[in-house]
């Protein structure tokens, strides 16, 4: 018998477990998505700078991202449930701290301090899974269903904060949480062992340090040059924060217990699927971006009415990870993560369409079909990610994953961002109209928001006319954006057909010694 038929299978307590664990997973793509929709309420209330608004709404996603590694290792240290239970208490707290914050700078401490209970949440829930499921096809169903609840709730988001703004005053989208961390607080120790590393030396702070700093400082960075494009300041971050994060490296490589143990990046599928997953959040986050400024800037609608028209390609995303470990138990992984990518560059042609009469059917069907295209290799990549690795090493590799989506989706919003911008400009250059302040054509050739806003004060048909020339503008730069988001993810798909051919179908990556896996503490 080998060694993958004789690993215990999971009982109706770790299905149980995959469902409390679904709950946080839910919560961290909801809170991602509502703010978008209160900014213009708490802005009217708490009337924040420009740059303080920025602030609001990057602060969460940078501290999460920059916190992801150090929380991963540390849940391999205290343990994964403890860390997860932490992390609930934290965010419901810090929900509650924002929801009444009562001034910008309030409210931005707030965010940040939302992002760091975040970063505990997607480490502990996937190490956990790790860990609860040893089986390799039961880990793929289990990661299948963990991925779509964040399809679940980033699909949830907009349609309960419309409703909740509705109603209600701009804290109560962040209100939404309490609940949802108390039920966890109430279920996760009935059903959720604890694991550690019972070998785990102490976190080395300095690590924790050094690790925060590339990821926050190549981040904004990024999201700079996707702002006011490259520039000295953009180029200074990236470079300081690559530079300490080859500090990083040499100082892992010398000590006794590592806050990352390097070694794992020796293992061709465990890179291999880091960079697959990094391109498809590259194109992922990307197109979310150009596609929610098409829906309410061309096509005029509201935040909430957009929102509707993404719920097929979540349901898509949803049916996607459903459905890949079905398949993956009879193809090979490199095939079916192959087969999707091609699937979803498939779905960025179809964008390249837009621009005509059937603009928001030929929207939602290539959002549909390139969500579930990118689904089987979100869960495949994270599957073989974490079953690359020891089981006490799972809470590590858990932060590594997430850091790399993070960072996959920053730098598709920075590079698809920048290129939007500069092919849009390059359609308005030349643009007059008679009558209109140079400030205005100004302001409408930077950006199709700055011209939605010109046209609504100009008179009607000269109004009209701009808006037009702009939004044809946008659907060039639109065509160019999805045009390379299908290159790259053809690109994604030769490489995981090529580079993961030694995973087997049915069997996931196994680490050497899966059969002696990490004992729970119940």
């Amino acid at each position: 018998m080998s060694d993958v038929t004789a690993l215990p299978r999971a009982t109706r307590r770790e299905w149980t477990g995959l469902a409390v664990i679904a709950l946080p997973c839910l919560l961290y793509s909801m809170d991602l998505t509502v703010l978008n929709l209160a900014v213009p309420h708490l802005s009217a209330d708490l009337k924040p700078s420009s740059s303080q608004l920025l602030w609001i709404v990057d602060i969460y996603g940078f501290l999460l991202a920059g916190s992801l590694i150090t929380m991963g290792t540390l849940g391999d240290r205290i343990g994964r449930r403890r860390l997860l239970l932490i992390g609930a208490v934290a965010f419901g707290m810090a929900s509650v701290f924002a929801a009444f914050s009562t001034s910008a700078e309030m409210l931005i401490i707030a965010r940040a301090l939302l992002g760091i209970a975040a970063a505990t949440l997607a480490p502990s829930t996937l190490s956990l899974i790790r860990n609860m499921f040893l089986d390799p096809k039961e880990r793929t169903v289990a990661i299948g269903v963990w991925i779509a609840s964040f399809s679940a709730g980033g699909a949830i988001g907009p349609l309960v904060g419309g409703i909740l703004l509705s109603y209600f005053w701009w804290g109560s989208v962040f209100l939404v949480a309490v609940p949802v961390m108390v039920a966890l607080l109430v279920l996760a120790p009935m059903v959720l062992p604890e694991y550690r590393d019972p070998e785990a030396g102490r976190l080395d702070i300095l690590s924790a340090a050094l690790s925060l700093v590339p990821v926050l400082s190549v981040i904004y960075g990024i999201k700079r040059i996707a702002e006011y494009g490259l520039g000295r300041e953009a180029a200074f971050s990236i470079v300081f924060g690559l530079a300490v994060g080859a500090a990083f490296a040499l100082r892992q490589q010398r000590l006794r217990n590592p806050l990352i143990d390097l070694g794992l990046f020796r293992s061709r599928a465990f890179s291999a699927s880091l960079v697959v997953n990094v391109l498809g959040f590259f194109v992922a986050f990307g197109s979310f971006l150009f596609t929610a400024q098409y829906l309410q800037l061309v096509l005029g609608m509201g935040p909430f009415e957009a929102g509707l028209w993404t719920v097929p390609s979540a349901f898509a995303f949803i049916a996607g990870s459903t459905l890949t470990p079905i398949v993956a138990a009879r193809v090979r992984p490199a095939y079916v993560m192959a087969a999707g990518l091609a699937l979803a560059a498939t779905g960025f042609l179809v964008l390249t369409r837009v621009g005509g009469q059937a603009d928001l059917a030929v929207i939602v069907t290539g959002y549909s079909v390139f969500s579930l295209g990118l689904a089987p290799a979100f869960t495949l990549a994270t599957d073989i990610i974490v079953g690359t690795v020891e089981p006490e090493q799972a809470g590590a590799a858990s932060g590594i994953a997430e850091t790399s989506s993070e960072l996959g989706g920053a730098l598709g919003i920075a590079v698809l961002g920048s290129i939007i911008t500069a092919v849009y400009r390059s359609g308005m250059t030349g643009v007059v109209a008679d009558g209109v302040a140079v400030q205005q054509i100004d302001a409408a050739q930077d950006t199709l928001g700055g011209a939605v806003a010109v046209a609504m004060a100009l008179p009607d048909e000269l109004g009209s006319d701009l808006l037009d020339k702009a939004r044809e503008a946008f659907a060039l730069a639109f065509q160019t954006a999805a045009g390379i988001c299908a290159l790259v993810a053809l690109a994604a798909a030769i490489l995981a057909g090529i580079l993961l051919q030694s995973v087997s179908a049915g069997a996931g990556q196994q680490p050497m010694n899966a059969s002696t896996p990490l004992s729970p503490d119940l």
